[in-house]
């Protein structure tokens, strides 16, 4: 541990003093810089002109350096305004451009230019439809980006179904995210979210879609980012207030599967500004059948166990978050963020039991919880210099998982058999990290940065009366450049150091120690085209540390036939990534299509082995475990379209393709070479009146297992939605699988002496209403920088609403 924080101490020092002393070249004097202001008016009716688009150009190299657009009072504020002489303009469609010249100087940077009338031309019109806006999809050197707050149709959706619409990302029936056959770390503004490392999908339920500005997919991630994470990484960037004045939304909707509620608030005057946002979600209990078998021959005797019934299973989730953001001048900000979230779900169960020949009745009760706190407190400097900035974030985060489970066992003429289990599962972790961001030229840009990651993991079972303590701390450093090496030809070159110390002791006195270094390389090469497309290639190499369910030594039996267990034996997957991308738009239509191939050593994945019979109940039982498998190979390939048959219809596909294989000689282990696949297709039409519409469809493969799969699986749904009150609200219908009630869901596996297979008639069909509202005038900036921990693999499957814990308790 003290060669750990004497490493991390040594590297955030080091970065410090390159924060201070840029390039080693001493400190310059520092020049203010300030801020221009106006009020746009209608030069006949005297009324505020909203959206006019203001752009400040330097005379010295008639060069745009600043930029903004009116509020709906016709008020403008450019920030970060360097004292120099500039030339003000000023449009919108319909008016006569106005071009004013403008002076700033040292001794007084800010400037208020007062009213600035702009004429309306002769052919100007009452009413006039802008057009102009921002993409709906974006392909940037680094990452692709789905403009969300630009489709009218997320309106009274939650970020589920922003997800579905997302390039290359596959979403499953209850919000679990995939890319490429891999799980996804998810972001929310560049930092970890406790909620989401725990349950993604209940995660994403709680988050309304107009609270997402865009999303960011980034398959290839630089030496910046930590290092987790074989498929990528998502991050959801929500919308933030800039404006003067107070501002919010309210979003509602109630089916027959589900409901939800959020409420969000900003407020700003002058440097401060401050939000607030509560939640809630509630799914109904209903109930899903289940039928498993498990079948073993072990001796030469083979005994089976037989299920029938149903669990009515339901869920609740509500958080809570407060913020504060500060900028002390144009050069220093600082702020704080609170984020509070609670789920919990479980419920009844019982099935028919057939042991062998001896009918017996199952009845079982499960309750699980999750808390959790994130406080983050993030400060940043920039300087005069574009593009330079230094930032220190630190990060805490407290989680409590909770499980309680009982199991009674009926059989006629026996004694009852009765089981039962409690167990908490405690996460604290802490972070530091510091940040450098410095242009070395116009066309060359190095970032550098150190991250300190201290975790402490406890899980208490109280059967054996015995804990599990594990601490994971994590040392690291990175170096990024990114430079031109031609007029259209962009590159980006990095390294990323990590140090890994690891102990755990169980309370049988095991103790285990380990610890590893590794480097992460990480390149990308893009050409721009003739258009908006682009070439892109890249490589990066990768690693996914196993979380507390992965790791808990803690024996769930809320099934008594079917076992679960984590294993603090893991060791970490290491992958390595190579990406081929090409982008174009033609006609105002998008294709983006990438070829891909990665190989992952040590992959981790579930093993279901039979484990002696029950002295008591003299029945075979499964245990389902996590071992590291072996080596994974896999080439795939994704295509993404948008296309326009008209102005107002909009057709968007996506499709994915990539192998699967798993070889272990050792332990006699190969799959062979299977394909996996996924499909959306959506099809968006906006009607007169501010009625739109849309219905989509999703298909997702066979998801396979070095043991067994599960089968393929398809949802689709529809949605029509109206905008009323003047634009500032919606209201509309939606509906999930109106045809099918159920979604059937069959998994299998097998080993050499052995059989099991469990099918779930999962309640899917649901209808609903949804109402959202907005008031104030909406501004948004670029998120803070802070912290970003993507370093721990999150357990697969695990779907909202305690589907994942259905397969087992059934």
């Amino acid at each position: 541990m003290r060669r750990l924080l004497l490493f991390f101490i040594g590297l955030l020092l080091f970065n410090g003093a390159n924060a201070q002393f840029p390039m080693m070249g001493g400190t310059a004097k520092k020049v203010v810089p300030g801020r221009i202001t106006a009020l746009i008016l209608d030069s006949v009716t005297k009324k505020p002109v909203d959206y006019a688009t203001v752009s400040l150009i330097k005379v010295k190299d008639s060069k745009s350096v600043n930029g903004a657009v009116s509020d709906e009072k016709g008020k403008v504020n450019l920030s970060n305004v360097t004292p120099a002489a500039y030339q003000l303009s000023v449009g919108f469609m319909g008016y006569k451009t106005k071009v004013l010249p403008v002076t700033t100087t040292p001794e007084k940077p800010d400037l208020n230019l007062g009213t600035i009338y702009l004429s309306p031309t002769s052919s100007n019109l009452k009413e006039v439809e802008i057009s102009g806006q921002k993409a709906l999809i974006e392909n940037k050197v680094d990452k692709l980006v789905y403009n969300a707050e630009q489709d009218i149709t997320n309106a009274g959706g939650d970020a589920t179904d922003v997800m579905r619409k997302v390039p290359m990302l596959s979403v499953d029936v209850e919000g679990n995210l995939q890319m490429r056959g891999s799980a996804v770390r998810v972001l929310i503004n560049g930092k970890p979210s406790g909620t989401m490392a725990n349950s993604v999908a209940d995660a994403l339920k709680m988050i309304p879609a107009e609270q997402i500005k865009s999303v960011e997919v980034i398959t290839n991630p630089s030496a910046k980012y930590d290092a987790e994470g074989s498929g990528g990484i998502i991050n959801i960037i929500t919308k933030k207030k800039s404006a003067e004045g107070v501002s919010g939304s309210v979003n509602t909707s109630a089916g027959t599967r589900s409901n939800n509620g959020a409420f969000s608030l900003n407020a700003k005057t002058g440097r401060l500004s401050v939000n607030t946002s509560l939640g809630v979600n509630h799914a109904y209990p209903q109930n899903s059948n289940v039928l498993s078998f498990n079948s073993a021959t072990i001796n030469g005797v083979t005994r089976t166990v037989t299920q029938d019934g149903f669990s009515k299973w339901s869920r609740l989730g509500y958080n809570g978050s407060a913020g504060l953001d500060y900028d002390f001048n144009n050069y220093n900000n600082i702020s704080t963020t609170v984020k509070y979230n609670r789920f919990s779900n479980g419920g009844p169960g019982s099935s028919n039991v057939l042991v062998d020949q001896l009918m017996s009745q199952n009845i079982r009760d499960m309750d699980m919880s999750f808390n959790n706190v994130d406080w983050n407190v993030d400060y940043r400097k920039t300087t005069k210099k574009e593009g330079e900035e230094f930032s220190v974030s630190a990060q805490l985060s407290s989680g409590r998982n909770g499980s309680d489970f009982s199991n009674r066992l009926i059989t006629e003429g026996v004694p009852d058999v009765l089981v039962l289990g409690n167990n908490t599962g405690k996460n604290n972790e802490y972070t530091l990290q510091t940040d450098y961001v410095y242009p070395i030229t116009k066309n060359t840009t190095l970032e550098t940065g150190a991250k300190g990651i201290f975790r402490n993991i406890i899980s208490d079972y109280d059967e054996s009366l015995q804990d599990f303590d594990y601490d994971q701390n994590v040392a690291s450093a990175y170096g990024v450049l990114g430079f031109k090496l031609t007029k259209k030809i962009t590159a980006k070159a990095g390294v990323r150091a990590e140090y890994t110390k690891i102990n755990w002791l169980s309370g049988s006195a095991q103790k285990f120690s380990n610890d590893y270094f590794n480097l992460f390389p990480s390149m990308i090469v893009s050409q721009a085209l003739k258009g908006g497309g682009s070439l892109k290639l890249s490589y990066n190499r990768r690693i996914q540390r196993p979380s507390l369910s992965y790791l808990n030594p803690f024996e769930n039996k809320s099934d008594q036939f079917n076992v679960s267990q984590g294993n603090p034996d893991l060791n970490p997957e290491l992958s390595d990534n190579v990406e081929f991308g090409y982008s174009t738009f033609i006609k105002g239509s998008m294709i983006n299509a990438s070829v891909f191939y990665r190989r992952t050593n040590d992959i981790i994945e579930s093993a279901v082995m039979p484990i002696a019979s029950d002295a008591t109940t003299d029945a075979q039982r499964f245990l389902t475990s996590y071992i590291n498998v072996g080596r994974s190979e896999s080439y795939g390939m994704n295509l993404f379209g948008t296309y326009n048959p008209k102005p107002k219809w909009t057709l968007m596909a996506n499709i994915g393709l990539n192998t699967y294989e798993i070889n272990n000689a050792a332990n006699n282990i190969q799959t062979g070479t299977l394909l996996n696949y996924t499909a959306f297709m959506r099809s968006a039409y906006a009607l007169p009146g501010g009625w739109n519409t849309e219905i989509w469809g999703v298909i997702n493969s066979p998801k396979r297992t070095f043991q067994g799969k599960t089968d393929a699986m398809y949802f689709y749904g529809g949605a029509v939605k109206k905008e009323i009150w003047k634009k500032t609200a919606t209201v509309g219908l939606n509906v999930l699988n109106p045809f099918n009630r159920d979604l059937v869901i069959k998994t299998e596996n097998r080993t050499s002496n052995s059989l099991q297979t469990t099918n779930i008639h999962y309640p899917l069909r649901s209808f609903g209403i949804n109402f959202s509202y907005k008031f104030g005038k909406l501004k948004f900036t670029a998120p803070k920088k802070g912290v970003k921990n993507d370093d721990l693999k999150k357990e697969e499957g695990q779907m909202g609403g305690g589907l994942q814990q259905e397969n087992q308790n059934k």
